[in-house]
């Protein structure tokens, strides 16, 4: 058989039957959507930037995935003892390309993992654990093994200083406790590889930890539309429900020990009614002063920090829309901005959005935490602003409140909160007509377009797409509260 690679590997720790189909029925495995490619393509530039830390080291075989060719190229090199990255080594059942792999002591080496994220997690000690069993096997002296990931404190200030940028983290001791287990565990996905047919896994948290299965389209198409796994914050008891037979929300028994949110919402999916608090919409609403601004952000964010004075992953607003409704029953009017080239886009957009919000209303934003964060992180940047923005906090509103608490809470809302399924539920209307349709594809597509050599007429077409977007989200918050008012009545 093909040995297992790391993701292989991994891919068995997670779910023996997401293992088989790899192998056997490949065709059916969900393909990564356009979020989980960029994660892809950041590891990628990650990746890069280490390999800055070690500027005698050597590319093995670069684009080539070819085994054997490989392998051979790596024991060539291994001879040269220079730092190498993507060497390749195949031994005990298992195949395995190291991010890095630096030469100490006469003839040892330190492995090293490059991660894009901000911390070691648990599944990243797994996957070097296994790295180094295969390089052991293959006859290495692996001296410690190493994290390297993204150092979350670093402020980037003119180029990036990769030196700053990671943060280093031995991980050797519980790779070895890890150790022991390894090459048991590859004898046993290799009979679940050689099996004529897929173990039978029922679902439960694995299907989502460490990373969302390719196979849950499938595995949770059993479920009816309105299951227990659809019960607001209630993974753990909806898998204890499944466990004892029970999987449709309507058949869950009067002894079944529910939330307050949980409990309205069965009633909600068992009468097939809305479930409507107008005392407490009334009272929320009783909050709104005119003229209400209805503000939301467009943000993008990168392992590798974009401009001065940012941080790894923090959120950088590039484009906002604003509804202003001046009075009851007044027509909305929109104002925006859209970050044009490749400077800093705060410095312009605060200017703007200083221009848009009016002296005095209601400031209104779903999910408004994160709209405060974006205001303080500029803040932050350009203390010019800062008491202005200070100024703002009073005034800001969530409108996720209602629907979060459920004061009202519709059934197709399956369980969520969020604007997109609280906007279709209760107006019927919804994001589909849109090319751009959610947050993460809007931030990819501005960068796409500003940052990598495109043509003026796809630049030009992206930009109507963000603008169509970010204007319904707002408009969206507008009609949202128009439905409260008419369920408060």
């Amino acid at each position: 058989m093909t040995p297992l690679s790391k993701s292989t590997y991994l891919m068995g720790l997670q779910c023996p039957k997401l293992l088989w189909h790899r192998y056997h029925a490949k065709e059916l495995l969900q393909q990564p959507g356009t979020l989980a490619q960029a994660i892809f393509d950041q590891g990628h530039e990650v990746g890069a930037w280490a390999k800055r830390l070690f500027p005698a080291g050597s590319e093995i075989a670069p684009g080539v995935t070819d085994f054997d060719l490989v392998c051979a190229e790596t024991q060539r090199q291994l001879l040269t003892r220079q730092p190498l990255f993507e060497p390749g080594f195949r031994a005990g059942g298992g195949y395995a390309r190291i991010d890095i792999l630096n030469p100490v002591d006469d003839d040892a080496w330190d492995l090293i993992e490059v991660k894009s994220s901000t911390r070691v997690k648990d599944v990243y000690l797994a996957d070097v654990a296994f790295q180094a069993y295969v390089c052991t096997a293959a006859g290495l002296t692996i001296r410690r093994c190493y994290v390297l990931h993204i150092n979350s404190s670093y402020v980037r200030q003119g180029d990036v200083d990769p030196q700053v940028l990671f943060t280093q983290v031995d991980v050797t001791r519980k790779v070895v406790a890890l150790s022991a287990q390894i090459a048991d565990k590859v004898d046993a996905f290799a009979r679940v590889v050689g099996a004529a047919e897929h173990p039978a896994v029922n679902i439960g948290p694995h299907c989502n930890s460490p990373y969302a299965c390719p196979l849950t389209y499938r595995c949770w198409a059993f479920l009816p539309e309105h299951h227990v796994m659809t019960l607001s914050r209630g993974t753990k008891k909806g898998f204890q429900l499944l466990a004892q037979g029970i999987s449709a929300i309507t058949d869950l028994p009067e002894t079944a020990r529910l939330s307050r949110v949980q409990s309205i919402q069965k009633r909600a999916v068992v009468t097939n009614e809305p479930q409507i608090d107008a005392k407490q919409i009334k009272a929320f609403l009783g909050r709104l002063h005119y003229p209400l601004h209805y503000l939301d952000f467009e943000t993008m964010g990168s392992a590798v920090p974009f401009f001065d004075g940012s941080r790894p992953f923090e959120q950088i607003p590039f484009q906002f829309s604003l509804h202003l409704v001046r009075h009851p029953g007044a027509e909305p009017e929109h104002r925006s901005f859209l970050a044009e080239g490749r400077e800093d886009p705060r410095p312009r957009l605060m200017a703007a959005l200083v221009q848009a919000i009016e002296p005095t209303g209601s400031i209104i934003a779903y999910n408004a935490p994160f709209e405060w964060g974006v205001l303080t992180g500029c803040a932050n940047e350009l203390p010019q602003h800062a008491v202005w923005v200070k100024s703002l906090q009073p005034r800001i509103i969530d409108l996720l409140e209602p629907f979060r608490k459920v004061h009202c809470y519709h059934p197709d809302q399956h369980g969520s909160a969020s604007i997109k399924a609280v906007l279709p539920a209760f107006t019927g209307k919804d994001y589909s007509q849109l090319a751009i349709g959610e947050g993460g594809t809007a931030s990819l597509e501005f960068v796409r377009v500003t940052f990598t050599e495109v043509s003026a007429q796809e630049r030009a077409k992206v930009r109507r797409q963000l603008e169509e977007y970010c204007q319904l989200d707002t408009l969206a918050m507008v009609w949202l509260v128009e439905k409260l008012q008419e369920l408060a009545d």
